[in-house]
């Protein structure tokens, strides 16, 4: 979501994809998890999914593409890619050749006269110049051919990037998979500021196991104890969610009222950068700041301040103590 001068990856749905094994039949994949979990969010529009090299899968991209969206990931140093076969004069018996000469995709980056240079696309980046080559190739694992990028930057070294749709630019592509971090960013944001992933709901029943054992197979328990964990692993979901709307609330407050967020911080910081919206952290403590005094002054006109306060110690609460 493009945010003033900035950008907010806005969570949309969180699932847990390790950890249990219900059924000796599911031979399901983190891949399989994860097509899955964007059946969840049920996009209608068709998208770009951004991943990092371990998304960059045959199985991912029939996925997608059976759905008319498509892939922008990393791709590992050592992958290779095929020119496609051209046929020359008739063909013999047999199967037609699809794979001609073998390329090993890092060998873009040896053709010096073959880059081009362009200025970053990435966010936040100015006076940037990148040295970047482009080649649509056979790759095995997708069955067809896509888009390589290959993109030398200045500072941050060399990167392999691959796109299912070849018709989006080189420059578009780098743009693209330089948002990726600000999902890495939103992910620090939920674990240290929202609490997210701090779900720590006990199941006395649940049989320990030990570190670094693995999945928990569930296939010979009991019904009474599957049924338990499932119960379990939805609390555990529902307060995921729960994280992630209010993950989207704060991001909503830091892009719609910035001016009264930051009026009313009440903190420090080092640099406040004009013109991007404040962060999470600063959206939060704003609301924490603020809690006492909206609790006082709409305890009497609104429900859920009285619903609140009701249940408050006030006589613990500082500044409670002080305006009363």
């Amino acid at each position: 979501m493009h945010a003033a001068n900035s950008v907010f990856a806005v969570p949309l749905a969180m699932r847990i994809h390790e950890g249990l094994v219900w059924s000796n039949r599911d031979q399901r994949s983190l891949l399989d998890k994860m097509l899955a979990l964007l059946g969840i969010v049920d996009i209608e529009q068709a998208y770009y999914f951004v991943a990092d090299a371990y998304y960059a899968a045959g199985k991912i991209i029939k996925g997608l593409l059976d759905k008319g969206n498509h892939l922008v990931s990393r791709m590992r140093s050592n992958a290779v890619a095929y020119v496609p076969y051209v046929q020359h004069g008739p063909r013999g018996k047999g199967r037609p050749r699809i794979y001609a000469q073998k390329i090993a995709l890092k060998s873009l980056f040896k053709d010096k006269q073959a880059l081009q240079q362009a200025p970053s696309p990435v966010y936040g980046e100015h006076n940037v110049t990148l040295l970047y080559r482009t080649c649509d190739l056979l790759w095995r694992p997708a069955a067809r051919i896509v888009r390589f990028v290959a993109v030398i930057h200045p500072t941050r070294g060399r990167c392999l990037l691959m796109c299912t749709d070849i018709t989006l630019s080189a420059i578009d592509i780098i743009g693209l998979y330089g948002l990726r971090f600000k999902i890495e960013l939103t992910f620090k944001q939920a674990v240290r500021v929202i609490g997210t992933l701090s779900y720590h709901f006990w199941m006395k029943t649940m049989k320990p196991l030990r570190r670094k054992n693995g999945n928990q197979y569930l296939h010979r328990e009991s019904l009474d104890y599957r049924n338990a964990v499932k119960r379990k692993i939805n609390a555990y979901h529902q307060f995921i969610q729960a994280g992630i709307v209010s993950q989207g609330l704060v991001q909503y407050l830091a892009v719609v009222f910035p001016k009264l967020v930051w009026a009313s911080f009440g903190s420090w910081l080092r640099t406040i950068r004009p013109g991007i919206p404040p962060s999470e952290l600063v959206v939060a403590t704003a609301l924490r700041q603020c809690l006492p005094q909206y609790l006082l002054a709409t305890a009497e006109s609104n429900s859920f301040a009285k619903f609140i306060v009701d249940r408050q110690d006030t006589d613990k609460m500082a500044l409670f103590r002080l305006t009363g």
